[in-house]
This record gives C-alpha cells, sequence and structure tokens, in this order.
C-alpha cells in the first residue's frame, strides 16, 4: 500500500482529470463530481486528500478512483496499481464484492451471446425482420452485439445453469427474477436485445424493446452492482473515440443505431431515463459541444428542455436540432434514403444553439404582434437570457430582441439586469440556508448524532484532525482518551480505526484507513481534514480539545443515571466492585 501511494501521488492522480491550480499549499479546480462555475474541489497533497466544499466528494487517491471511475475498493486498487507499473496486489482477490461483480460480468458476457445467437437462429425470425424492416445492415447487428431474447421464460436460465452460474447470482445480475413459485425466470422474453457496453467494453446491462402494442415497449436492466444507469450512457464505449469535440445526444437505442450506420459515429443515448448530471459530466470529459436530437414529439421537446441546463451546466456548449415534420432522426435518415446522410449533416451544420432554441420556442407560445403578445415574448425571453453567465451573450441577444420587437435594448437590458439579481439573491440564500445547516450538523446522514451532540462532536472532529496531523503525540492522547468517550459513533469509529494502526505502528494517512469505509464516511473524514488543514492547532488545544469531550460524556453519563431504573443502578454498582477486584 505504501507503494501504491508512493507511485500514485493524489495530485497527479486528479490532474488526469481535472484541471487544477496553485492556491497556496493546496490546488484548486472545478470539481467533477457536480456541476459548478466557480471552483470549490481541493486537494491537499501533504495529507494526500481531496475535498470538495460545494458537493461533500472528498477522499484520498483511491477514493477519488473509485467515485471517477465508478469502482469498488479493489478494482481501485488495481487500477492504480496498473497505472504506475506494479503489481497488482492480490491479496484481498477474494474480497466478496469484486468476486461479485466479476460474476455478473461474466453472466453478462454469456448472456449477450446467447441472445445473439438466438437472433441468428430460426428462433429469432420475428427480431431479425424487425431490424431488416429498420434497415439495419448485418455489419451494424454484429457491430453493436445485437440479439434475441426467446419467448421461452426458463432458455436463458437454463443455458447460464449449464455454464455454472447459480440463480442468485443471475437474479442480482437482473437478467432473471425469482417467480411466485420459487422458480428462477428469464427477465426478458419476445424481445429485441440491446446490449449496454462501459467503457471498457464490459457488458454491463440490457435493454429490450417488445414488438407488439405490449407495455412496456423498452424494458432495461434495473441497477446492479455493475450497473447505474444514471451514470452510463448507451454507445458512449464507440462514440468516445470518433467525437472530434462533439457527441450527438439521441433519445433512444435505435436513434443511436442508425445514426452510427449512417456514419454518425459520435451519437449516444441515455437508458430509458432523463439526462442526469453525471451522464453530463461524462460527455465533457470527452466533448465541449453536445448536440441534442431528441424527437420532434411533445415528450421530446420537454425532454430537450430538461436536458439544457445540465448540459451547460457541466461545461458543455449545446445546439438543438430541430428535425421538420415531427420525424426522430432514424425516421428522418431512413426517409431520405441515399441523401440521409448529407441532409442530416445539413441539420447538425445549421441547427441553432440551446439559447435560440429556447427563445424561439417562447416566441411560438406568444404572439408578439400585439402589445401584450410582446410583454409575455419579453418577460419569457428576459428569463432565459438572465441564467446566461456572459453579459455579453446577454447584450447581444438583447439587441436582437431589441430589432425584432421593436423595444429599446437598454429596457431589455433592465428587465434581464432584474431577473439576474432575483436568481442571485435566490442562490445566495439557498447557500446561506445550506451552510448554516452544515454547520449546525443537520441532515449529517454520515454521523446523525452531530446535531444533537454539536460541542462533543466539533471538539471529536478537531481531535481526529490533531491526530492525523500529529501522528507523534497519537499515544499520549490515546493514554488520556479512550474511544468509548467519544459520544458520536461515527467519530468514535474512526478515532478507534487510528488508535489501532497506532498500537500496530502503522501509518494512519487517509489511504491507509480507507479500505473499512464506505465511499461516504470517507468524505466525511476528508471534510474534518479540510476543515482544519489551514489550522494551527497546539498540543495545549488538544487538551481542550480532550476536556471538552470528557465534560460532555460526564453529562451524558449524569442524565443517564437520573433516569436510570434502580435495577439498572444496582447492576452498574456491581460491575464498578467487580472491577475493583
Amino acid at each position: 500500500m505504501q507503494e501504491l501511494k508512493a507511485r500514485n501521488e493524489i495530485a497527479e492522480a486528479v490532474a488526469s482529470y481535472v484541471n487544477l491550480r496553485h492556491s497556496g499549499r493546496t490546488l484548486v479546480g472545478l470539481c467533477p463530481f457536480h456541476n459548478e462555475k466557480t471552483p470549490s474541489f481541493y486537494v491537499y497533497p501533504d495529507n494526500g486528500s481531496f475535498y470538495c466544499f460545494g458537493c461533500g466528494a472528498g477522499g484520498d487517491v483511491i477514493t477519488f478512483i473509485r467515485r471517477i471511475e465508478n469502482l469498488d475498493y479493489m478494482e481501485s486498487i488495481r487500477f492504480l496499481a496498473q497505472r504506475a507499473g506494479i503489481p497488482v496486489p492480490e491479496n484481498n482477490a477474494d474480497d466478496g464484492m469484486s468476486r461479485l461483480k466479476a460474476r455478473i460480468l461474466e453472466i453478462n458476457r454469456e448472456t449477450a451471446r446467447f441472445y445473439y445467437a438466438a437472433l441468428n437462429s430460426k428462433e429469432g425470425a420475428e427480431g431479425m425482420d424487425y431490424l431488416r424492416r429498420r434497415a439495419l445492415t448485418p455489419h451494424t447487428i454484429r457491430h453493436f452485439g445485437l440479439g434475441w431474447a426467446p419467448a421461452s421464460r426458463y432458455s436463458l436460465t437454463g443455458f447460464l445453469e449449464k455454464k455454472g452460474f447459480t440463480q442468485n447470482e443471475m437474479v442480482l445480475a437482473n437478467v432473471a427474477f425469482k417467480g411466485r413459485s420459487g422458480k428462477t425466470i428469464d427477465r426478458f422474453a419476445s424481445r429485441v436485445m440491446f446490449p449496454i457496453i462501459d467503457l471498457r467494453g464490459n457488458v454491463i446491462a440490457f435493454g429490450g424493446r417488445i414488438l407488439t402494442d405490449e407495455k412496456p415497449k423498452y424494458l432495461n436492466t434495473s441497477d446492479t452492482p455493475v450497473f447505474n444507469k444514471g451514470n452510463f450512457l448507451f454507445a458512449l464505449n464507440f462514440a468516445k473515440n470518433h467525437a472530434n469535440g462533439q457527441l450527438i445526444l439521441c433519445e433512444g437505442y435505435m436513434d443511436v443505431i442508425s445514426m452510427h450506420q449512417a456514419g454518425f459515429e459520435n451519437a449516444i443515448a441515455t437508458l430509458g431515463t432523463a439526462l442526469t448530471p453525471s451522464q453530463a459530466r461524462l460527455m465533457a470529459r470527452y466533448a465541449t459541444e453536445v448536440v441534442i436530437s431528441y424527437d420532434a414529439d411533445e415528450a421530446g421537446q420537454k425532454a430537450t428542455n430538461r436536458a439544457i441546463p445540465i448540459l451547460r451546466d457541466a461545461g458543455l456548449l449545446v445546439k438543438v436540432l430541430t428535425i421538420a415534420g415531427g420525424k426522430d432522426p432514424d425516421e428522418y435518415l431512413r426517409a431520405n434514403g441515399e441523401n440521409g446522410r448529407v441532409k442530416f449533416k445539413q441539420l447538425i451544420e445549421t441547427s441553432g444553439n440551446d439559447v435560440e432554441y429556447r427563445l424561439q420556442k417562447i416566441k411560438q407560445s406568444s404572439n408578439p404582434q400585439s402589445a401584450q403578445g410582446r410583454v409575455a415574448y419579453l418577460t419569457g425571453a428576459s428569463a432565459v437570457l438572465a441564467t446566461l453567465e456572459s453579459k455579453v451573450e446577454q447584450e447581444i441577444y438583447a439587441g436582437k430582441l431589441a430589432e425584432e420587437t421593436g423595444v429599446e435594448r437598454s429596457a431589455i437590458m433592465q428587465l434581464v439586469e432584474k431577473d439576474s439579481e432575483k436568481l442571485k439573491k435566490n442562490r445566495k440564500q439557498k447557500e446561506f440556508r445550506a451552510f448554516q445547516q452544515e454547520s449546525a450538523g443537520i441532515h449529517d446522514s454520515i454521523n446523525p448524532e452531530k446535531a444533537q451532540n454539536l460541542r462533543a462532536a466539533s471538539a471529536e472532529e478537531a481531535l481526529i484532525a490533531y491526530i492525523v496531523q500529529y501522528p507523534e503525540n497519537a499515544k499520549n492522547i490515546m493514554e488520556r482518551l479512550p474511544a468509548e468517550k467519544f459520544i458520536t459513533a461515527f467519530n468514535r469509529r474512526v478515532y478507534r480505526t487510528i488508535m489501532e494502526r497506532v498500537e500496530q505502528e502503522k501509518a494512519i494517512s487517509l489511504t491507509d484507513i480507507s479500505e473499512g469505509f464506505s465511499v461516504e464516511e470517507i468524505a466525511s473524514v476528508s471534510k474534518i481534514l479540510a476543515k482544519f488543514h489551514d489550522v494551527s492547532v497546539t498540543k495545549a488545544d488538544a487538551q481542550e480539545y480532550i476536556g471538552v469531550i470528557e465534560q460532555e460524556y460526564e453529562k451524558i453519563r449524569i442524565e443517564k443515571a437520573k433516569t436510570a431504573q434502580p435495577q439498572d443502578i444496582q447492576e452498574y454498582l456491581q460491575k464498578l466492585r467487580s472491577q475493583k477486584k
């Protein structure tokens, strides 16, 4: 572990994903785990930790890789070992979760092969006919690994059982479920199957389309240990190699596949859910611009309006492609035959940006020919321009609106500035409320006892930070303050973990203790270290923290004694007598 840490300095590892700049002894940048425009993500090279004061993400280099690459603990260790060119640790190779994930990936791989073989058999004729009607070539079908789930609800489970997989493993992979009779049943039946593949080439999930009017039309794998639908994008494993700074965001699997077949290999789609900030940040790793190419129906337009601010917040330029006649991309390409590619390329090149798209939608719902309609149009347009960060951008669009409506640009800008101030005020109020709640320990899911024991918890945190900063003083503190006197359970657990390592004369950095804690728990410890990073804490301060913890411990002990039953008191006294003997 020491060599792993030495060969994977946190600043260097993080810099592979985040643009960092120096700020004193620390490094700062835009957080990769939430959308922000003002940097609140700090890296502390001296103690090997990071912390975001905006979203609360934090930890060591292992935690960072776990979060950014969506890996478990042992997978992150192996990732960092391979990155540093050192032998991959195998001492924990039998780790339960790692083994389970590996088994699920094996099941998914075999399942994809099973579905592909079924599609290319007599049993899959219905599915193959459908794909051919959609004008997909054999090469495209093979490239995407498309398949067919047979009508029998026991065909896949029977196949996997012969491969040595247990019924429980199939259920955990979500390729099967337990029926009322207790038998394990195929999750997908009589559906065209779309394997979902991650960036490392693993089959992590499936989407299945029914060919009848039965609902749901699309059935997708639920979340599993290897898959969370909000963190992945369909076909990004192919599109990332063809992005050239631009990705095309489509609504469904077939749109993406048709686009790739037509030569637009930078097309991707979400996985049956609305776009998430996590997916937008993932896109931002491979592109600077996203063209939204959703269906032209009402649902598609609503999805477009929801996606625009999420993509913008991720720092992406946004364009919106509009197809006349309400066609989706797949229909448009097929309808235009050999000219489909050229015409679609023209649509992309001439598509307006997201601001123009939103202003056009507001204009369509107003009546700018009348005075009342112009007021409604400008009121809605002002709300859109107020969300823009660039004053220049606001001025440009205000000028266009002035020409269009005959209203002075200065008057429009006054309206925009008024809306901008409202947004800023609301944002500041929200941030202040969040700061107050955090300071008081309200809604702290990791240490829920903090809010009711704020004085004790604050002293506990300060003492933990002091010990990590000055490990040479840890033994003296341990002799005076046993872990049992910590009031809050989480801080007690952290303190006990550190002290156990001190007794064994082992290192106590964040990385050294991270294995026994979840990502969220390590973030909480990282927050403590970040809070006290630039605070000069002395031995006298540490003694004062110990005193506060002892005082609070005594208060609670006395309160408990007041409400104790006679039998409890007798048992307590008996315990004291036995200890004296």
